[in-house]
């Protein structure tokens, strides 16, 4: 008996101890859970303001990109192929620029933006070709914002598909 007496304080101790580690174990393990449910929340939240973030982001492209607001860049003094270069330079500078956005774009979205962008690029030639390069900036752009009304408002529609999506998404 004088063995098991010797242990008694340590028995003790740990019949003690096992409650207070039990009740350790449960708020580590309640903590950690609702860690992973805020590192979750925020990322869902996250994902949702990149979204939206991106859906701007391509909206102010197509803003840009709208022939009324691309008649008035440039120097005035320059020649009709000249402005055509430079557009079509700064269209496909700023397209690349935003081209990650396409990862939280829905493919149709994505889809409809380059087909608009290649639109009024082929546009821009299209109404130089029509012309056989005889014209000067003002009358060309005159042209150029004419042969786009006559058209299908592309730029317009695509921008109101990503107004319809984004308030889908939100």
């Amino acid at each position: 008996m004088a063995s098991f007496s010797g242990y008694l304080p340590y028995a003790f101790a740990l019949i003690i101890a096992i409650p207070f580690l039990v009740l350790l174990r449960q708020f580590v393990h309640s903590y950690i859970t609702l860690k992973n449910q805020e590192i979750k929340l925020l990322s869902v939240k996250s994902n949702s303001e990149n979204k939206a973030h991106s859906y701007e982001r391509m909206t102010l492209f197509l803003e840009r990109m709208k022939p009324s607001n691309i008649i008035q860049r440039f120097d005035k003094d320059l020649a009709a192929h000249e402005f055509i270069f430079l557009t079509e330079k700064t269209i496909n500078d700023e397209f690349e620029y935003n081209s990650s956005q396409q990862l939280y774009l829905t493919k149709g979205s994505w889809k409809n933006i380059v087909d608009s962008k290649n639109a009024l690029i082929d546009l821009l030639h299209k109404t130089y070709d029509g012309l056989n390069g005889n014209t000067n900036l003002e009358e060309f752009k005159t042209i150029f914002l004419m042969n786009y009304m006559e058209g299908d408002d592309y730029i317009a529609a695509t921008i109101e598909d990503l107004r319809r999506e984004i308030l889908i998404i939100t």
